[in-house]
């Protein structure tokens, strides 16, 4: 059995495959991101999932692609929790960076690659490597333009009285805006970036109020100056994205490109589909 997964930081997505390629079974967890959990709530994400669980020793290979996953220390942190829960596997765990290539591009197409997600990231793909001139510092100094950017813009106006009051109405309406809420989550619950996250559905939802509108076209203009614009080659070729903040702002995305005079690729909100095509071609 092959199994193969795309983490974010909110959810997990795995698909096993037989050895002809066939699934065998599709099954999901919360996130797994080791930068923001510890060994033992990652293990009880794995062991309270049936699939997982009920066949963890026919798995044979694993290919896990997950955020926080960019350095050799999580890489090990998480492959010796892996290499524990799935003992007759052989374990590859990479940055979801490459699910993000192996979904969107072609082999040896050159292409810049973006999340944008609950978290940002971005990539330049040569067609034979990935090349990052920034190394991410987390969601508190990096993540321009993603699910938990949103959210915490959100909360600060909102708290700080520069959300428009109709919007700010509507806002405390859908979420609970207690500080002492805000602050457990924030400093005391596992996950804050997704917690944050949970906010940019209201800017979505809310996108043609000309506030979310100034907000989604500054988030966004950040992550191109910030992220993609580093890159010499940025208005040569295209520009890929996965993820749910690129996939139902992808309007305004497409916008914000073409501004820039950058080109717009292929948009898909989850890449697993594209792992699994890309995987059936090795078995």
């Amino acid at each position: 059995m092959i199994l193969i997964a795309d983490s974010g930081a909110t959810k997990s997505d795995w698909i096993a495959l037989d050895k002809n390629g066939d699934k065998l079974f599709l099954t999901q967890t919360l996130g797994l991101s080791p930068e923001v959990l510890t060994k033992e709530v990652i293990q009880d994400r794995l062991a309270n999932n049936f699939e997982l669980s009920k066949n963890s020793r026919q798995v044979k290979q694993l290919f896990f692609y997950g955020a926080g996953c960019g350095t050799a220390r999580m890489k090990t942190f998480l492959g010796d929790i892996f290499q524990s829960f799935f003992p007759n596997a052989q374990i590859n765990v990479k940055e979801d960076t490459y699910a993000a290539i192996h979904a969107t591009t072609n082999l040896e197409e050159q292409a810049i690659v973006c999340i944008l997600g609950t978290g940002s990231n971005c990539s330049y793909y040569d067609g034979h490597q990935v090349f990052q001139k920034v190394a991410s510092l987390g969601y508190i100094m990096m993540d321009d333009g993603s699910g938990n950017y949103f959210g915490r813009k959100l909360i600060r106006d909102y708290y700080f009285h520069k959300m428009p009051q109709d919007l700010g109405i509507r806002f405390a309406k859908e979420y609970n805006l207690e500080a002492d809420n805000i602050k457990d989550n924030l400093y005391k619950q596992p996950n804050p970036n997704t917690y944050l996250a949970t906010f940019a559905r209201f800017i979505v939802e809310n996108k043609e109020h000309s506030y979310c509108k100034g907000v989604i076209e500054k988030g966004l203009q950040q992550f191109i100056n910030n992220y993609i614009m580093q890159f010499e080659l940025a208005t040569k070729v295209k520009v890929n994205f996965v993820g749910s903040i690129a996939f139902y702002l992808q309007d305004e995305l497409r916008a914000a490109l073409e501004r820039n005079d950058l080109r717009a690729g292929v948009i898909v909100q989850r890449p697993i589909d594209g792992l699994v095509d890309f995987h059936k071609k090795t078995i």
